[in-house]
């Protein structure tokens, strides 16, 4: 009896991945990496990052429902749908198959509590179910660094990080076993753990823990609440906001806590991982999460908000609604999709009022405006280069666009005058080697590498407000860039 009951936690430990032999281990990897190969390759060539939430329940998954909304996603271009799950039955396979078919990509939620301990036998079968079904991207958990995601004697033991853990690992490996991407969990921006600190712990206990395969392919999530900021607020992340910590916000500072969140958490995870990750935002266009917008009241000026968001994930140049000229950062790269809250809702709901539409057939005013903005040609094609539609400078930015180049200890290098001149001919910048001249500049191109010109001035740059960029390498490595723009 003791023999059977010792096989038998092996074999469960097998099931969970802590311990795989060497055939499953190999078999692991190769499916990891053809998925992550996947991912990789829609943060550089996706250009469509749009996606909005759907019904916040799981009673809309008929096939009536597809016929209805599908019309209606394709209309607004969205390329994503946030979809709840439940823990104990499947999403009907035609719903799926149909987002699918229609380029919309599926993302599952599971707002799996801390306590109990999730069924992992029945919501292994679902989710070997969704991989068959060509499901991408999960997210197991929602917002664990707040007081009401644990049990209140949960809450109050030490180690939350690493306890918050040991539930998130054996899921998101057996996800990652069956070729599907775990999203590692939205947390609420501050939160009653403030949210920064707790993924900045969170990856250092992966490192701790040797995780390499989830670090490896770990995508990230986060809630894009505006909490009633403007639209830029927290652009450029702590490197433009260094006086900002966890729980304190310096007068004449921003944090986190805006749309540009993104921005923040891409700053732990290289300071932490040396490296970007992928990300997805949830809750675009809600000004607080769903539970604290209850009276929220549509408004003309939060309508153009949102129509300044759209523009921005589309790729466009757009200025800020509530200071003109004042232009917003572009959408980062490793952006995987901006979901916009909320699609519709029941009448009852105590979210119907934040939805776009309250039934197909009575859109709300936003509707209205997107679908003429597509409609006169504002349609999304390959994202815009950043030099040709940045044309116009403000009073804090007079220059629109500065190269700047470096003094060498021989002097202005003839060979930076002559690779430069295909671009000053095409873009027009002004040119110099001034760095306070290119504060002044909405975008400054740098040539040279960290020698020449040092990452600390380029963080200065940042923090005045100019979207940087720097092109180095070898002499053939610039010339290649340049003529490459």
């Amino acid at each position: 009896m003791n023999l059977l009951i010792i096989l038998a936690k092996v074999y469960h430990k097998l099931r969970i991945g802590i311990h795989l032999a060497p055939t499953v281990t190999v078999n692991l990897h190769k499916r990891v990496a053809q998925n992550m190969d996947k991912i990789k390759h829609q943060s550089v060539d996706q250009t469509n990052q749009l996606g909005f939430h759907y019904f916040p329940d799981t009673y809309h998954y008929r096939e009536s429902d597809l016929m209805t909304w599908l019309p209606e996603l394709k209309t607004l271009n969205a390329g994503w749908l946030v979809l709840q799950a439940d823990s104990d039955r499947a999403i009907p396979e035609p719903f799926l198959s149909g987002l699918q078919q229609a380029r919309i990509t599926p993302i599952l939620q599971f707002n799996l509590p801390y306590d109990p301990l999730p069924d992992y036998k029945g919501l292994r079968t679902i989710i070997e179910v969704y991989a068959k079904w060509g499901i991408q991207y999960i997210q197991f958990f929602n917002r664990p660094n707040q007081r009401e995601f644990w049990s209140t004697p949960s809450w109050a033991q030490s180690d939350l990080v690493d306890r918050f853990l040991d539930r998130f690992l054996p899921l998101a490996t057996m996800a990652n076993q069956l070729g599907i991407v775990p999203l590692f969990p939205a947390l609420e921006p501050g939160g009653s753990y403030w949210d920064t600190a707790f993924l900045r712990s969170s990856l250092e206990a992966l490192q701790r823990r040797n995780q390499p395969q989830i670090l490896e392919n770990l995508v990230l999530s986060a809630y894009a609440w505006s909490h009633n900021h403007p639209l830029r607020w927290g652009a450029g992340g702590p490197e433009r906001w260094p006086a900002t910590r966890p729980y304190i916000l310096p007068t004449d500072s921003e944090d986190q806590r805006g749309f540009y969140i993104f921005d923040w958490y891409q700053a732990i995870a290289k300071a932490v991982l040396q490296k970007s990750c992928p990300i997805m935002l949830f809750g675009a266009g809600s000004p607080f999460s769903p539970e604290r917008s209850g009276n929220f009241q549509r408004s003309e000026s939060h309508n153009q908000y949102l129509l300044a968001l759209l523009r921005l994930i589309d790729g466009e140049t757009v200025a800020d609604p509530e200071k003109s000229d004042h232009l917003l950062e572009p959408l980062s790269q490793e952006v995987l999709a901006c979901n916009i809250w909320l699609l519709s809702a029941e009448s009852n709901s105590p979210y119907c009022n934040q939805s776009w539409y309250t039934s197909v057939e009575t859109p709300t005013p936003i509707v209205q405006m997107v679908k003429e903005w597509r409609a006169n040609g504002n349609q999304r094609g390959i994202r815009k280069s950043m030099d040709a539609t940045w044309n116009s400078p403000s009073a804090e930015h007079p220059i629109r666009h500065y190269l700047l180049l470096p003094i060498l200890e021989t002097g202005v290098s003839e060979w930076y005058l002559d690779v430069i001149r295909p671009y000053v001919r095409r873009y027009r910048p002004t040119i110099g080697f001034s760095f306070e001249e290119a504060k002044m500049a909405a975008r400054v191109t740098v040539i040279g590498n960290a020698r020449q010109i040092s990452e600390e001035r380029l963080s200065r740059l940042r923090q005045a407000g100019c979207q940087v960029e720097r092109i180095s390498g070898d002499g053939i490595s610039i010339a290649t860039q340049i003529t490459g723009r």
